[in-house]
């Protein structure tokens, strides 16, 4: 991995969800907001955080159902799990998909920074199929750790973290908690 090249992906991700948060129309940020919005807070990009990993796929792919922040219940299927290490401690993170056909993989997860540094209801990682990199193995970046939509307006119901996704270890690498600093001078 070209570690130079990696960083200035993920920083102009960075810049570009900025301005999708500060313009696009379809902004979870709300409206009345949009001119006091400047950017997100990220942890420094980290490549101790990106992982090349197995799938190890679930043969057994069970339903789960997640309640979201709005009190409905949504239907995913455990997929598979990924297993790897952070500061010599073994971890291990579910993957779900909404349906069979879906080339995305969804990792929700929460760590020893929610409510935080982080997000208190946990952040999120999408995997599309594109970042599969081999039989079964993929790039987890928790770089790319983002928070959900309900994060920034009530208007938006997101499925909380099943604790079998919570880790006790922190993880000092994607978005940070959202805080809006309103200036009443604009």
């Amino acid at each position: 991995m070209d570690i130079y090249k990696w960083k200035k992906e993920i920083l102009y991700e960075r810049e570009q969800k900025d301005l999708f948060f500060k313009h696009h129309v379809q902004s979870p940020i709300p409206f009345e907001y949009r001119l006091q919005f400047e950017k997100l807070q990220y942890y420094p990009p980290n490549p101790d955080f990106r992982f090349e990993l197995k799938l190890h796929g679930h043969s057994d792919k069970k339903l789960l159902e997640i309640e979201d922040t709005k009190g409905n219940i949504r239907q995913f299927l455990r997929w598979g799990e990924f297993r790897f290490k952070i500061q010599n401690k073994q971890c291990v993170l579910q993957a779900y998909k909404s349906t069979p056909e879906e080339e995305r993989l969804f990792i929700p997860f929460r760590d020893a920074t929610s409510g935080k540094e982080t997000y208190g209801a946990g952040r999120y990682l999408d995997i599309d199929y594109k970042e599969n990199i081999g039989k079964d193995k993929w790039i987890l970046d928790f770089n790319k750790a983002y928070n959900p939509w309900c994060a920034y307006s009530e208007d938006y119901a997101c499925p909380f973290v099943p604790p079998e996704n919570w880790l006790k270890m922190p993880i000092y690498a994607g978005e940070k908690i959202f805080v809006l600093r309103l200036d009443s001078s604009k």
